[in-house]
């Protein structure tokens, strides 16, 4: 019978940084302040009624899909849940047609019929956005069956929450994978709530991804809050399913600024934890302080970037404005009766 891989050991926190270029902390700069500035105008513009029902902005996590997406190779695929906004701006969608499919306009991904949670892009090879909690991961193995039926040397990145790490389906998605071999990421992006409860109220689990040690799953811990560490645990984890070694599981430390959603005034935690989190590990501030110290851009560089960002995210919102509604005819299309 074959012998499974015992899970690795999380890698240190304290480990040196990688090399990296200017060009490249330029260009994780500029991602993540994109995600950051666009979901501030989306809750500027859900404020104001032009956004309705859920809207769950990435505010605080920018640095778990730029640093992942810096891993992935063009052809890989990724599937996450109804948080969603950021991992499309990072796979390379247009802005203007994800803030069109925010106000449920025909400009938008799906047509404005599915808003904030249900945008897809087969193209950049985004496969959702889900509502139903933990439902992405069992769907994100079956991608990556495909891609192994196909054997087209393609990986997939299935995102979920520390909420979604409790339902049952991750774990017989877990033993599929392993049992199979399918060269999926599992990214556990453990924003420290489920809704409104800290993961330490909801597991006894001294960590998530040391859970997939029962199927063999080899896997890690990183600080979601540092891009460039995020990069490197995430190299390791694709050449690892990549190389034909089944999943791994990268259990990404992270921090939401706002709510759950929208409509969650976040009560269950004091101000002064998350002012301290952004004071203190916020991901943008952090590549922007090594830019800086490191001469490889001036405070005058880095404004004119933010302008662009800023114009980029305003042309999305008028975009989505000046869009129209979808037809009525539109009611008839895209279902399966």
């Amino acid at each position: 019978m074959a012998t499974r891989k015992a899970a690795a050991k999380p890698t240190s926190q304290t480990a040196s940084r990688p090399n990296v270029s200017a060009e490249d902390l330029l260009h994780y700069y500029r991602e993540m302040l994109l995600s950051r500035r666009f979901e501030e105008k989306s809750g500027q513009m859900y404020g104001m009624g032009l956004i309705g029902g859920f809207c769950h902005l990435y505010i605080g996590q920018e640095a778990v899909v730029v640093g992942l997406e810096a891993a992935a190779e063009e052809g890989d695929k990724r599937i996450t849940s109804y948080r969603d906004h950021g991992h499309m701006l990072a796979c390379g969608m247009d802005p203007k047609g994800i803030m069109a499919e925010l106000t449920g306009r025909e400009g938008g991904f799906s047509k404005g019929k599915g808003g904030s949670m249900h945008m897809f892009s087969k193209e950049r090879h985004f496969y959702g956005g889900h509502g139903i909690v933990g439902a992405q991961v069992p769907l994100g193995a079956g991608l990556a069956f495909a891609d192994k039926y196909l054997g087209n040397g393609r990986v997939t990145f299935t995102y979920f929450g520390d909420g979604a790490a409790n339902q049952g389906q991750v774990y017989e998605t877990y033993n599929m994978a392993e049992l199979w071999m399918l060269p999926v990421i599992f990214v556990i992006e453990n924003n420290q709530y489920a809704m409104g409860t800290s993961v330490k109220r909801s597991t006894m689990s001294p960590s998530l991804w040391q859970r997939g040690a029962a199927y063999g799953i080899e896997g890690e811990e990183v600080d979601g809050m540092d891009v460039l560490a995020v990069k490197a645990a995430g190299e390791r984890a694709v050449a690892h399913a990549r190389g034909g070694k089944g999943p791994y599981i990268l259990e990404v430390k992270t921090y939401r600024y706002r709510g759950h959603s929208m409509s969650d005034p976040a009560k269950y935690r004091t101000r002064e934890e998350v002012q301290k989190m952004r004071d203190e590990r916020d991901p943008i501030e952090q590549v922007r302080q090594m830019l800086l110290t490191g001469s490889h851009a001036t405070e005058d560089d880095l404004k004119a970037i933010d302008r662009e960002i800023k114009e980029i995210v305003n042309e999305a919102a008028e975009f989505s404005k000046e869009s129209p509604e979808p037809s009525l005819d539109e009611l008839w299309t895209d279902i399966y009766a």
